[in-house]
């Protein structure tokens, strides 16, 4: 069990499951919902240096951030030094943020053809010199994201992760796949067993964190400091509470019921339909909502009746109050 609080320089993390950064998700909606579930630490979605430098207001949206939302990281990427430091500059000025991420991992190739994410791992020179100056830059801690390299002839973590703590790394995230897996495959958090002991700062590992099980299986391989969960808690925000509440205590927490899982979804179908309005946030919920039903037996007929036939939040909230009724009976 681990009975000292993780810190990330002067920042100390509630507990050490740390919420991961998804485009399209980790809105600050989705933060503010999750952070009660026992997240110590969570991340913003992947936002574009070059979108603050151009004033995109678009991108602006990406910095909010709130009193419940803290310690937050924000997560930025780019490709060219110049723009990421004139971007640190900014939001320094504009967002109440904690820690200030880099991601140097991910694999979608929209990002890599540009220089970013995941492309960095195959420069090493250039990536010295950029953290260097992105470390250099910032007022708040940084912390950076990786994979294992960028292809099975590749993999380069143990280099990448000792020069990224000589630039100035606070925090490090490995996701134990490398770019060329995508999300496919299985997480080898093998690969970096003993990484953690040639590391000064914390260590928290990614990839397949889907249940307790993988969560104490990667902890156990890695040793390392704290575990982020990314796609496993959408729609199973409980997980989050489970792993939280393992290491802290060594008891296992057993799963929700569906009316929980019903109630808990429409605690979040608010927060974002009041961020972002009705028509917006129901096209979004679409592709979540049917999650928080993922697993249960008999539950195929009211995920599909939900992202595909609701468009507005009655008919959200028809079909969750039909399933608790149902469940009730």
């Amino acid at each position: 069990m681990y009975s000292k609080k993780l810190q990330v320089k002067n920042i100390e993390l509630s507990t050490r499951v740390v919420l991961g950064p998804m485009a399209g998700i980790t809105t600050l909606a989705y933060r503010e919902f999750m952070k009660p579930f026992g997240v110590g630490l969570s991340f913003s979605e992947m936002i574009s240096d070059c979108g603050i430098d151009y004033n995109n207001q678009r991108t602006y949206e990406y910095l909010a951030t709130s009193n419940k939302d803290h310690p937050v990281g924000l997560q930025l990427f780019g490709f060219k030094k110049e723009n990421t430091v004139n971007a640190i500059s900014i939001i320094e000025r504009k967002a109440d943020y904690d820690i200030l991420d880099i991601n140097l991992g991910c694999p979608v190739t929209k990002v890599v053809k540009t220089g970013a994410g995941s492309a960095w791992l195959k420069d090493l020179d250039r990536l010295k010199e950029y953290m260097q100056a992105v470390c250099a830059s910032s007022s708040k801690p940084v912390s950076a994201k990786i994979r294992l390299g960028w292809d099975e002839e590749n993999i380069n973590v143990f280099q990448v992760s000792k020069l990224l703590e000589e630039a100035g790394v606070s925090f490090l995230t490995v996701h134990c796949r490398t770019r060329s897996q995508g999300y496919s495959g299985e997480a080898d958090y093998d690969a970096i067993a003993g990484l953690k002991e040639t590391l000064s700062i914390p260590l928290c590992v990614s990839g397949d964190i889907f249940s307790l099980d993988k969560a104490k299986e990667a902890l156990a391989k890695t040793k390392a400091d704290c575990v982020m969960v990314a796609r496993g808690a959408v729609g199973n925000p409980f997980l989050i509470t489970q792993i939280a509440h393992y290491l802290e205590t060594g008891e296992s927490l057993p799963d929700p019921s569906v009316v929980q899982q019903a109630e808990w979804a429409k605690e979040f179908a608010n927060m974002l339909i009041d961020l972002k309005g009705e028509f917006t946030a129901i096209k979004e919920l679409r592709g979540i909502i049917p999650k928080f039903f993922s697993g249960f037996p008999g539950y195929k007929k009211v995920r599909n009746e939900i992202a595909m036939n609701t468009y507005s939040k009655e008919r959200l909230f028809a079909v969750l109050e039909g399933v608790q009724k149902r469940e009730r009976c």
